[in-house]
């Protein structure tokens, strides 16, 4: 012990002190004689600290007596070799000393293991007491597997982890990163509502997060299926770009990465005849037709829709670009402008934005209701695809034109139509007078007028 004078005398033979009380240094003076009892042996010091070494012989056996006090009980421990016994009065002396008189209740060879247990954890920096807790624990979660083994399969799954990152920091690297890589507008915000929605829910680390977590958390949003697969979507985004950033084990997929999305019930696909289509052009006014024509004739989103300019609309080589900023699949893409189209986009004064004002978007199933139609979700598009596919019988060319997979056009739009009924729909074309129509719309009342006409 550091600043601490320890020391062990010589044998006393002519030495007569109290055998049984702890004794302390007193200098070099001789002790007093008390009673006819024998002395100590020896004395072995620690500072202040003084433990006597007795000792006996009976019938031909020497023994080594060590007599100390322990929280005011006297306590004694025997030993047949002297060095032994030096050793154990050096040790007491030393906790006596240091205040740690409980430690001395230690067999010899107790204490020989549990020195070299903490030398042992020495390097680790952990406490005896913590490893064997730690220990048992593991124990009892292994079971009769060996834990040697089980650490390592755990060093090969969880060894490249950086650091325990926490969802809140995932997702805000997450979209920093996409943004800084040119994700779309629409795609970034589908992620940051989301994700930043996710992260409100699980705070915690992500390496915390399970499969069963994310599938309650979902099922308890009462949300679509259709919503719930797209949320989905964008949390497995999040788990791959966490492996890839060692936030993660990359051995296999997360259990968030192996949730299955929600079977949706496909319904039956709804297209506008010709005719239904021509007289919602034919009433349309003026700032309704560019919305209209442009997603029956090029089946463009309207989420795309919005974000075009008329620098997009090339009519002199006929194709609308989308660019990979614009479009929900970040990626661009060219689609033709058909004859009619041209015709209906040619009178109109293409300056600006291409849908001026998202109040645009009510006035279109407003004029709808006015004429007494039905606005299915989507009809513009899956129109134009239907009949697209109609004529130009191929998947692949009408999955690049409107931004989709090819299986989907296959599955979903093929043979809904025939060559005859499209050839009629590319036919549709403006009528005279046509850019005279006026609508006026009141959505708190729900009160359309077209064309002067109060419609019920």
């Amino acid at each position: 012990m550091v600043g601490e004078t320890t020391s062990v005398d010589m044998p006393i033979s002519s030495m007569i002190e109290a055998g049984d009380k702890m004794a302390t240094n007193r200098g070099d003076s001789p002790p007093k004689v008390r009673s006819k009892k024998a002395g100590p042996y020896f004395k072995v010091k620690a500072g202040s600290a003084v433990v006597p070494i007795y000792r006996t012989d009976s019938r031909g056996r020497v023994r080594f007596t060590l007599s100390f006090y322990r929280n005011g009980r006297r306590m004694r421990k025997m030993f047949t070799d002297l060095e032994d016994a030096k050793k154990e009065a050096l040790f007491v002396a030393q906790r006596i000393q240091s205040g740690m008189q409980h430690v001395t209740d230690l067999k010899p060879h107790e204490r020989d293991t549990f020195k070299a247990a903490e030398a042992l954890l020495e390097k680790l920096g952990i406490p005896l007491y913590a490893a064997v807790e730690d220990y048992v624990r593991a124990r009892t979660l292994a079971g009769s597997e060996s834990l040697s083994v089980m650490a390592m399969e755990y060093s090969k799954m969880f060894g490249k982890i950086v650091r325990r990152a926490t969802v809140p920091e995932v997702v805000t690297e997450l979209l920093k990163i996409k943004e800084q890589d040119g994700a779309s507008v629409a795609y970034l915000g589908q992620l940051r509502t989301t994700l930043n929605r996710f992260a409100t829910k699980f705070s915690g680390p992500i390496l915390e997060v399970t499969g069963p977590e994310v599938d309650a958390w979902l099922r308890s949003l009462d949300i679509a299926a259709v919503t719930r697969n797209s949320m989905l979507r964008c949390i497995k985004v999040l788990f791959s770009f966490a492996k890839a950033q060692n936030y993660l084990p990359d051995e296999k997929n997360t259990a968030v990465e192996q949730m299955q999305q929600v079977r949706v019930k496909s319904e039956d696909t709804t297209l506008f005849t010709p005719e239904e289509m021509a007289k919602l052009l034919h009433n349309a006014p003026p700032d309704l037709v560019p919305i209209l024509a442009i997603g029956a004739f090029a089946g463009i989103r309207m989420a795309e829709l919005e974000r075009l300019d008329w620098k997009a609309v090339d009519l002199e080589r006929k194709f609308i670009e989308i660019r990979a900023g614009q479009a929900k699949t970040a990626s661009r893409r060219v689609i033709p402008i058909s004859d009619n189209l041209a015709a209906w986009l040619t009178p109109l004064e293409r300056k600006g934005k291409i849908v001026r004002t998202k109040e645009l978007q009510t006035h279109v199933p407003a004029l709808a209701r006015a004429l007494k139609m039905e606005w299915p979700r989507n009809v513009l598009r899956d129109s134009f695809i239907s009949y697209r596919i109609a004529i130009v019988q191929s998947a692949d060319q009408v999955a690049l034109e409107a931004g989709n997979s090819a299986s989907i056009i296959f599955k979903h739009y093929r043979e809904l139509t025939t060559p005859e009924v499209a050839e009629k729909w590319f036919s549709i074309l403006p009528k005279q007078g046509q850019w005279e129509n006026t609508l006026s719309y009141d959505r708190k009342k729900r009160r359309v007028i077209l064309n002067g006409v109060e419609c019920q």
